[in-house]
């Protein structure tokens, strides 16, 4: 995984494609689920892409090695990765980003977007996770999931841009 999709936690996720997908095969053994080569594919180029990557160019990339890939193809394999934690899905950039902890449990994250560069910081801190289902559940109502996209400009993109006026 690039900077690009950086963890403001770098001691619990995989730096590069090579572990997490290895990672991800681990924890797909120990659950008792199929890593068929189409999935692991898709998860690898969404590792190496270094920021958050769209279905229809994920298809194009997997068309270069795989024939038949087609739209349902790839939303199968990418329904598969998301209904089991190894990806999550940047919605307001309909994206997505390999999660950084691969072999955990399922998690909600706040997500931090860079609209110049492109960039998604899966940002760790349980305590805005925890401020907003508290919130919610103080409203009377029941969280499902969550995911928090907050879109901005990076510290890199502030720096090029303070750099070029």
């Amino acid at each position: 995984m690039s900077a690009n999709t950086a963890c403001t936690d770098p001691h619990h996720h995989v730096h590069d494609g090579d572990a997490f997908v290895h990672e991800v095969e681990r924890a797909c053994e120990q659950r008792g689920l199929r890593l068929t080569p189409i999935r692991a594919h898709a998860l690898r180029l969404i590792a190496d892409a270094g920021k958050p990557m769209k279905a229809y160019d994920l298809l194009d990339q997997m068309k270069a090695t795989h024939d038949a890939a087609a739209p349902p193809t790839i939303y199968r394999a990418l329904d598969f990765l998301l209904e089991h934690g190894f990806i999550h899905k940047l919605a307001s950039i309909n994206a997505f980003v390999g999660c950084h902890h691969p072999g955990g449990a399922q998690h909600a994250v706040p997500f931090l977007i860079c609209d110049t560069c492109q960039s998604a910081t899966e940002l760790e801190d349980e305590r805005i996770v925890d401020l907003l289902e508290g919130r919610a559940r103080a409203l009377g109502f029941v969280p499902q999931a969550q995911t928090l996209e907050v879109h901005g400009m990076c510290a890199d993109c502030v720096e090029a841009k303070a750099a070029k006026a």
